[in-house]
């Protein structure tokens, strides 16, 4: 990868959000909690929710991942509390969508996303990029199986 690239991908902008992801206190009694792991990379990123009338009301996280999964981790936090899990599966579908089709960047309150553009180019950076968001959707199925039950 070129320097020019690599200056290119980790904007000052990506390491910042990098340097301050938020939310990063777990919680005491979530209503479920999801660990995901890129076998790629090795990153890995532990959510906890709290959840009522289908939003996220409380989130903690505990993330391990390069700068790339650290930006995204920090997008995430500052907008989660307060989506619904409608928006939060939306954004996923749309954050892959525009690392890996060339679509869109996520709308609404995670147009932030955007700052990711750059990484489309890096096929072995996605997954630590949609890592955050895959365990809040695990957790997001673990509450509705567990009110199912």
């Amino acid at each position: 990868m070129p320097d020019t690239d690599l200056i290119k991908l980790y904007s000052a902008r990506i390491l910042a959000l990098a340097a301050n992801i938020g939310l990063t206190d777990r919680l005491e009694v979530p209503d479920a909690t999801a660990k995901k792991r890129a076998p790629l990379c090795g990153s890995t990123v532990t959510v906890d929710i709290e959840v009522e009338d289908g939003k996220i009301t409380a989130f903690g996280q505990d993330v391990k991942a390069c700068a790339l999964g650290q930006a995204a981790a920090s997008i995430l936090a500052q907008n989660i509390v307060g989506a619904s899990f409608d928006e939060v599966h939306a954004t996923r579908t749309a954050l892959h969508d525009m690392l890996k089709k060339d679509g869109t960047v996520p709308a609404g309150r995670f147009e932030g996303f955007e700052v990711l553009l750059p990484a489309r180019e890096y096929k072995n950076r996605h997954a630590s990029i949609l890592l955050s968001l895959d365990a809040t959707l695990d957790a997001i199925e673990k509450t509705r199986a567990q009110n199912c039950a």
